[in-house]
């Protein structure tokens, strides 16, 4: 397959880059700074998704199979910042992990559905937040990948007829720089203590879960929420 994976150069991204190259599968990934075999792409800017859309399509050979929106950005705002601070961490927030994200769901449905026979793939990687919530200082966060979801879910019943199938995952704590400075700043033992399993997710065993829906999921589970996240949100 072909694919296209945002948020590729570190964390579960780089280890979902890699498990589909060794797979088998041709990928192309995005950082925001690109380098190393990605793709630069900064999803502040509303140009973009398409930019990046346009250079994967090329890249590979003017096919595009799978659409993996991964990056994100996890930045706290505390409740009473100022309204500029406020406002423009939401805006950020939002853009990157939400708009871009549903923009390249939108350029990827007219790719899938121009296929003869039409068909294809879209994994949103959420997070445990969407259904959860997170801390005082991510409700944008939180709401950022609650949207993330209720778009896939979107997706999945709109176009399944077309055979374009649509999954999110849902991570929780996951041994990424991101989580390693969290848990850090708020007490690792202590959040360790909230997840039945006792240990954070690893960045392969989400990788795993990705490259499963992206290439192998049957088509009668379009619309699936997979959980990735020891029990420590069971829904």
């Amino acid at each position: 397959m072909n694919i296209l994976l945002t948020g590729a150069s570190r964390g579960i991204g780089a280890a979902t880059y890699a498990a589909l190259k060794q797979s088998g599968h041709k990928v192309v990934g995005q950082s925001t700074k690109g380098g190393n075999g990605l793709i630069a792409a900064d999803f502040t800017d509303p140009a973009a998704p398409a930019k990046l859309w346009g250079q994967a399509f090329d890249a590979l050979g003017e096919r595009i199979d799978v659409l993996i929106n991964n990056a994100g950005v996890f930045e706290p705002v505390a409740d009473n910042a100022g309204d500029d601070e406020w406002h423009a961490a939401w805006n950020r927030t939002l853009t990157i992990n939400l708009q871009a994200s549903a923009d390249l769901c939108r350029l990827a449905l007219a790719e899938f559905r121009s296929h003869d026979p039409a068909g294809g793939r879209i994994v949103n990687v959420a997070s445990r937040a969407a259904y959860r919530g997170d801390s005082a200082q991510h409700w944008h966060y939180a709401a950022s990948k609650g949207g993330m979801v209720a778009m896939t879910k979107s997706i999945a019943r709109a176009y399944a007829a077309e055979n374009v199938l649509a999954f999110a995952v849902c991570p929780g704590f996951t041994m990424t720089g991101m989580a390693e400075d969290y848990l850090d700043s708020r007490g690792g033992e202590k959040l360790l203590a909230d997840i039945p399993l006792g240990r954070v997710a690893s960045a392969e065993e989400v990788a795993g879960t990705i490259r499963w829906l992206a290439t192998e999921a049957p088509a009668s589970a379009t619309g699936a929420v997979l959980d990735v996240n020891g029990a420590s949100y069971v829904r």
